[in-house]
């Protein structure tokens, strides 16, 4: 199985890279985790949209070959950051490469409650008209207090957090090959 990681932040020292490089690694024996990058798409104009860019067109690509999403949102101003939504931006329009894409959605921040907010919104985008994005059901990742779990070498050392996520990859995985493959 192909998952592609969307990181709606790119911050060099992001807990939520450091999340998607542990899904990357721990399960590797399950599926193929590419992490991809938002830094080199442009802002969103639709004046361009039927003639993206390089960048914009690879990002796309990829996305669509993908057999599923794994949304890993940071928590800015309550809500998902921008570089996120310029992403699904793009994705939306003109092929619509979400359009029925399987998703998961995962979030760490600094905060107790995690990316709360940022996926309750991130739910309602992917749920928009025009996108539709199946959601996997019940199994939100909400990685709190993520300044503590993380060792200076960006691994997740909080063994109930990892624990935790062997649980909702699992489900994961059950939900996939149920209704997906």
């Amino acid at each position: 199985m192909k998952i592609v990681a969307i990181v709606g932040s790119i911050r060099k020292e992001s807990f939520n890279r450091k999340l998607a490089e542990h899904v990357k690694n721990r399960y590797q024996d399950k599926f193929e985790l590419e992490i991809l990058d938002l830094k080199p798409l442009p802002f969103y104009n639709q004046d361009l949209e039927n003639e993206p860019n390089e960048a914009v067109d690879s990002f796309k690509a990829k996305v669509k070959a993908a057999d599923a999403v794994l949304w890993l949102t940071p928590e800015y101003n309550g809500t998902v950051p921008g570089v996120l939504v310029n992403a699904i931006d793009w994705m939306s329009r003109v092929d619509k490469v979400l359009v029925g894409k399987p998703s998961w959605i995962m979030g760490a921040s600094m905060g107790q409650l995690g990316t709360v907010k940022a996926q309750l919104h991130l739910r309602d985008i992917l749920f928009a008209m025009g996108v539709s994005s199946p959601l996997l059901p019940g199994n939100e990742v909400y990685v709190g207090a993520a300044h503590e779990k993380f060792d200076a070498e960006g691994k997740l050392i909080h063994e109930p957090t990892v624990q935790f996520l062997d649980t909702v990859v699992a489900n994961f995985l059950t939900w996939m090959n149920r209704y997906y493959q």
